[in-house]
């Protein structure tokens, strides 16, 4: 029953929180308008920037910033335990990711659908544009780099999941052209298509696919090379044949695995199976980092996280029709990635000890199942481990509603693999377009081609996934640097909206400007913490990038504030204003 109160107590929470907080930062802080031009109509090209109906954007939008990341981040944050955890993700979504995304989005929205870095030489100087570009960039290229692989090993633990998952694209095409083509009813034909698509996770689950060696390359190698030529692919078409369509039936399927996982938590709730078994708090798990500042680091996608000021300022800024639609897409969206997050901790803390096999075979429940799984942060730090937890928690969970156990362990692997994937498709997009600013800033516009660009995004991250072998393994050398620079970048997205909202006049920008103190406090505080680490272990590499980070960030954070103090009213021409 406890599982079953938070759960509700939590989704009320949010539902008020869009309702007071989201609708008074929408109104009276940017001050949203039906009759504003936005880009989507003032630049459309039928590729790039499409007006889209806001629940077609929507699910585009969350299907994009949610990933693995919501998923990944709790799953291992609980080792700190629940309550940290949960009291993060609601106060952190609410009040510091719903404002980052959605000033992202509508500051990008006024600027035609630039990405951040791009302007934020308008609003702080042209120095910082050029770090943003550094920060960005690497942030991207890891990302990129390391999905490939990360799909790769969600394959190999659920081999079920990987003919739904590529079944979704034709499906989703199919779908692009009914309804974008020939007009159809988007509803019925949305319908059709995730009808087809779970027709297809129960042919998964009795067809599973294994993806063998080959010519020496091992399976995850092979995937990340299939999976680099698939975003190359998805990127350069036009968002409506493959990148829309496919996000609304990711949205779909994310409504549908979450009413399991809520129908889950009552049947099991109710029927008095499911308890929180994980500890309320634990400040020193074995071998774990501190909980301050590193929970803030830990989970990001579900609070805050700076990857999603890249996907508003990048692709949806290009797409939404109307300025009063951004509410529902950039704030709205991220209290649902909250949502998602606050059944990862329920599914990890309490599902999990449903029952769960141990590596020796044993099934255990209870306080035993969670503590074999957590037994200390290296056994429950690696992707398959964190995975692994809300698979297991979920299926068990859905496991009460009737569902074989095997079919809910497909449905939710195809769930995270759906949305790994998406992830992958839109940064290879927002890196095309960083690539082209990036060209146009240095007179070098040849580079900035659709083709062009999106092949030095894909080819770099190649290149970074095959450094160490050919297991596409490259990323994880610099993969301990993600955190952090994720983090960075969303204070960094604050401090510019804090400076944008400066000129606006009055205390608007304390809406951005206090979560931009919180976070680049926690965040500087970590990259500290995390260089006398990379010092005692002598790693040149992550000693040296993580410093050149961390000077870069500082540098930004000066950069701003100087700005934040230079910047008056509007129209009273000081240095900083932008008129928008």
């Amino acid at each position: 029953m406890q599982a079953l109160l938070i759960m509700v107590v939590a989704f009320i929470g949010f539902i008020f929180a869009y309702q007071i907080y989201g609708k008074y930062v929408g109104r009276r802080i940017y001050k949203l308008s039906k009759t504003a031009n936005v880009p989507s109509v003032e630049l459309e090209d039928g590729t790039d920037y499409v007006p889209t109906p806001k629940e077609v954007i929507f699910g585009h939008h969350y299907a994009s910033i949610a990933g693995t990341g919501p998923i990944v981040g709790p799953a291992i944050a609980v080792i700190w335990g629940w309550v940290p955890a949960l009291i993060w993700i609601f106060a952190g979504s609410i009040m510091m990711g719903a404002v980052h995304d959605f000033g992202s989005l509508i500051i990008s929205m006024r600027n035609q659908g630039k990405s951040i870095a791009e302007f934020s030489a308008k609003y702080v100087n042209s120095r910082v544009k050029f770090f943003f570009f550094v920060i960005v960039f690497l942030e991207l290229l890891l990302i990129i780099a390391i999905f490939g692989l990360v799909i790769a090993v969600i394959f190999a633990m659920y081999p079920g999941s990987v003919f739904p998952v590529w079944l979704e694209i034709p499906i989703a095409v199919v779908l692009g052209h009914m309804v974008f083509k020939k007009a159809k009813n988007i509803t019925s034909w949305s319908i059709y298509a995730v009808i087809a698509m779970y027709a297809t996770v129960v042919i998964g689950f009795f067809l599973p696919i294994k993806m063998p060696a080959i010519a020496g390359i091992p399976a995850t190698g092979v995937w990340t090379i299939i999976l680099l030529i698939y975003a190359f692919i998805a990127s350069v078409l036009p968002v409506q044949t493959l990148l829309q369509p496919r996000d609304f039936i990711n949205a779909h399927e994310l409504l549908i695995a979450m009413v399991l996982l809520v129908g889950g938590v009552f049947a099991s709730g109710l029927g008095g199976s499911l308890h929180i078994v994980a500890p309320a708090i634990d400040m020193s798990p074995a071998k774990a980092p501190p909980m301050w500042p590193f929970l803030f680091i830990t989970i990001a996608c579900g609070a805050i996280s700076g990857f999603h000021s890249l996907v508003s300022s990048g692709t949806t800024a290009k797409q939404v029709r109307n300025e009063t639609d951004a509410l529902f897409v950039g704030y709205g969206s991220m209290l649902m990635e909250g949502v998602l997050s606050t059944l990862v901790v329920i599914a990890t803390c309490a599902g999990i000890g449903m029952g769960y096999v141990t590596k020796a075979g044993e099934t255990v429940v209870g306080l035993a199942a969670w503590t074999d799984h957590y037994a200390s942060w290296a056994a429950a730090a690696g992707l398959a481990s964190k995975v692994g937890a809300f698979v297991v928690g979920s299926a068990n969970m859905i496991e009460s509603l009737g569902i074989p156990n095997g079919i809910a362990i497909v449905i939710m692997g195809v769930f995270v693999a759906s949305f790994a994937g998406t992830t992958l498709d839109t940064a290879t997009r927002v890196q095309r377009y960083v690539v082209a600013e990036l060209a146009g800033d240095l007179k070098m516009e040849f580079l900035g081609g659709r083709y062009v660009a999106t092949l030095i995004a894909v080819a770099t991250a190649m290149v970074l996934a095959f450094i160490t072998g050919a297991g596409g393994k490259g990323a994880l050398v610099l993969w301990p640097l993600f955190g952090a620079t994720n983090q960075i970048l969303a204070a960094l997205a604050l401090i510019v909206a804090a400076v944008y909202l400066k000129a606006k006049g009055g205390a608007k920008w304390l809406v951005a400007g206090i979560p931009a103190v919180f976070m680049m406090t926690m965040t500087v505080w970590a990259l500290v913490l995390n260089q006398t680490t990379y010092l005692g272990s002598h790693n040149i590499l992550l000693m040296v990038m993580n410093f050149i980070i961390l000077l870069v960030a500082l540098w930004i954070a000066v950069e701003g504030v100087i700005s934040f103090f230079r910047t008056g009213p509007e129209g009273m021409g000081e240095p900083g204003v932008a008129t928008v």
